[in-house]
């Protein structure tokens, strides 16, 4: 069974191991990792930006693809509207025809 003593002596001189032999002092090492934070903060922001701009190339890209897509409908549409316009009013000549039949001249 480790003593909890053992461990705490373990902690201090690991601490003191790396404070005797680190390779620059405590600001220094504070500043290279104050850096590299301020790297990969940049980096992801870069990153992210990119992320940005992909997507907004996505997003118009569908939207153009979907205004193609409705203006074909639209289109296709028209033309039937067209046909059945056409064929209503075929069928209104005829009534008025068989209507006039109907009617009294005086």
């Amino acid at each position: 069974m480790i003593h909890k003593g053992a461990i705490v002596l373990g902690i201090l001189l690991g601490a003191t191991a790396g404070v005797l032999l680190a390779p620059e002092k405590g600001s220094v090492t504070r500043n290279k990792l104050k850096k590299e934070g301020n790297d990969i903060k940049d980096q992801l922001s870069k990153d992210l930006a990119e992320v940005k701009g992909d997507l907004s190339k996505a997003a118009a890209s569908g939207k153009e693809k979907f205004n193609q897509k409705f203006e074909d409908f639209t289109s296709k549409t028209s033309y039937k509207t067209e046909q059945a316009i056409t064929f209503l009013e075929k069928q209104l000549a005829i009534l008025k025809e068989k209507n006039k039949t109907l009617q009294k001249t005086s």
